[in-house]
This record gives C-alpha cells, structure tokens and sequence, in this order.
C-alpha cells in the first residue's frame, strides 16, 4: 500500500505545482475573451495530469527504497543465505516471466512486498522481513511471484496512464464548471474570471479528486486479480499463492499494522472498500480457486 499511496500522493503534489506555475507564466490560455477555449484547456489538462503521473513513475524506485529504508542485496555478495535464496527465486521467476532481472531488497516490516519501477527490465522487488519469518519458502516464493507478475504485466506503467487520464479530466471538467458557475450561476459580466470562478475549481478537483481516486482503485483491484494469477502461472500451481494469501488472511484482526491495514487487503466497510487498492483475501482466494476448477 505505501507504494501506492507515495505515487498517489507525489502525482498529487506535482499536479497542483505544475498547474500553478503554468497559470501564473501563463502556459495554456485557455480563458478568452469569448469564453473557454476547449482545445486549448484540454491541452494544459493533459499536460498537468500527465507530468505528475509520469514524474511519480520514474521516482518510484527511488521513493520505495527511501520510505521504507530497503536494502538491496548485491546479487554478486549476497550477505547471507536467506538473501541469496531470494536473489535466486526472483532471477528465475523473472527469467520465466521473460523480463530483466530485478534488483531485489528486504526491509524491515510486518508482512508485505512489492514491485515498482517505471521499465519492465529495470524493477525492484523488495519483501518484508515479517512476510519472511511468517511464511514458508514456498509461499514467499508465490508472493515474489505475483509481484513478478505486476512487474511482467506492466502495471505501474498501466496505473501511470489511467491515472493521467483521471488527472486530466479533473483538472479539465473542475475548471469547465468553475467558468459554469462564475458566468451562469453568479452571473459575473464582468471582463475577466471573478473569485467564483477559483473556489468552484478548488472545490471540484477536490471532489472530482476522489472520485479519479476510486477509479484508480478499482483498476488495482483488477490487477491484484491478474497478479495472482501470474503468480500461478509462474509458480506451476495455484496451491502455493492460495496457501500465502491464507496465511496472511490469517492475521488477527487489530494485529494487522497500519500501512497494511489501509491496503485493504483484508476487506473493509463498504466505503473503505471503494479505495481499496487489493480486493479482500477470500475474494482473491476464491478467485484462484474458480481458475483451478475450469
């Protein structure tokens, strides 16, 4: 999850930069004197909502190692047996997967793992030591499958370019109403755009925000799904990532730390559950199960 919300949240922070300096040196005119011009405002949508996404990819490494204090293992001197096994197990599933060799690192943590990296040949895996001392070879060999599989299956760069759109039409549909609002609503007739006009555009993207954010997490549910099923299909067999995700949907409730916890990974209320960047654990469990029986 803190992968994912560091993207979030850098993407976030670069977009509102980008779009205030562009204002203020005047890129992107797109308020005449006849009104909006359209093609010009999609233009500087696409250029904020599309920078913050691309910058926060090509960070992302970077980020990750830095947020969670991760040690990357030298694939040539590993120090120790344990880090030697890993090097291993993710060389080979990245050789099946057919993409470049990871770099790999452990962090310290409860249990949890993850992939980024903006290129396909040029990733990091790095896993916990909690999900180490928790599970069984075989099952953290399953979980460093299925972030090989995210890593195989391109997602960062999918969820890199679903959320430019997103971005892209919050920042375009917030400024479209603003000018709405300005010049219908409070009837402003006035040369040039009135206060109306920049708290409608605050207020929208905060709201038009949200709604890109359950989007975005819809599509990483999606790719949860895919991944698991990577991890089967890398691993021979469905058995190992089911067993995994047993063992982690066998924490106790309250047990589980936060950074985890807001994954979603475990379920939630039905409105957690709309930002959920994982589907719940028997949903994903059954999801492999349903596979096995086709």
């Amino acid at each position: 999850m803190k992968r994912i919300f560091l993207f979030l949240l850098t993407n976030i922070a670069v977009m509102v930069v980008l779009s205030v300096t562009m204002s203020v040196l005047g890129v992107g005119r797109y308020l005449t004197a006849n009104g909006l011009d359209l093609t010009q405002l999609l233009i500087f949508s696409a250029l904020v909502g599309f920078t913050g996404s691309i910058i926060s990819l090509l960070i992302s490494k970077w980020m990750a190692k830095r947020s969670t204090g991760a040690h990357v293992i030298d694939p040539q001197a590993p120090g120790n047996a344990r880090e030697a096994w890993l090097v291993d197990t993710v060389h080979q599933l990245a050789d099946r997967a057919g993409i470049g060799h990871p770099e790999v690192a452990i962090y310290q943590g409860e249990p949890n793992a993850f992939a980024t990296g903006a290129f396909k040949n040029n990733a990091l895996v790095a896993v916990s030591t909690g999900l180490l001392e928790s599970m069984t070879e075989e099952e953290v060999a399953a979980v460093l499958a299925h972030e090989v599989a995210h890593v195989a299956n391109g997602d960062m760069i999918t969820l890199t370019l679903i959320q430019g759109v997103v971005n892209t039409f919050v920042v375009f549909l917030a400024r479209v109403v603003g000018y709405f609002v300005d010049r219908v609503v409070l009837k402003n007739d006035r040369e040039g755009i009135g206060m109306g006009y920049y708290i409608t555009v605050i207020a929208c993207e905060i709201v038009f925000g949200i709604i890109a954010s359950i989007i975005v997490a819809w599509f990483s549910r999606q790719r949860e799904y895919r991944a698991d099923a990577g991890s089967a299909r890398l691993m021979g067999a469905r058995d190992p990532m089911i067993r995994a995700l047993a063992r982690l949907g066998g924490l106790q409730p309250g047990e589980l730390p936060k950074s985890f916890e807001a994954s979603g990974i475990s379920g939630g209320g039905a409105v957690s559950a709309l930002f959920a960047t994982h589907p719940p654990i028997q949903a994903r469990i059954q999801a492999l199960q349903a596979a096995q029986r086709l």
